[in-house]
């Protein structure tokens, strides 16, 4: 294992998804399972998202492409948030999620733009309490 780039993985597991976010799935992790956390912050969140060949809010939105078009909608909310952190507007996020319908068909484009609705209410009260 590469101590240094699965620490520099966790850091921007944490700023792209949130110290709470990333704190949950790491106190959740079990003898188990942790070994794979350690996996995901060094090759996931090190190798790919630590490279300085696309910045985050390119990285944001391949992943919501990729996600939506494989059906995997809790990770694509997870990365909506994300992607929201990563400074992408709602304009940009709006054209993505059509690109999406109109790409991976409507079906999945409707599940997209439901899950940004249900993520952006979440925030909404998230920054009224």
């Amino acid at each position: 294992m590469d101590k240094p780039l699965q620490q520099a993985g966790e850091a921007i597991r944490r700023k792209v998804l949130g110290d709470g976010y990333v704190d949950r799935v790491l106190e959740k992790a079990d003898d188990f399972s942790r070994p794979f956390q350690d996996i995901l912050n060094e090759y996931c969140w090190g190798m790919a998202w630590t490279d300085d060949a696309l910045d985050l809010k390119q990285r944001s939105l391949l992943n919501l492409g990729m996600l939506a078009a494989l059906g995997r909608m809790h990770k694509f909310r997870i990365h909506f948030r994300g992607a929201l952190r990563n400074g992408l507007t709602e304009a940009e996020l709006r054209a993505a999620l059509t690109q999406i319908a109109v790409y991976c068909g409507i079906p999945a484009g409707v599940e997209a733009f439901r899950a940004a609705q249900d993520v952006r209410a979440e925030m909404q009260k998230e920054a009224l309490a």
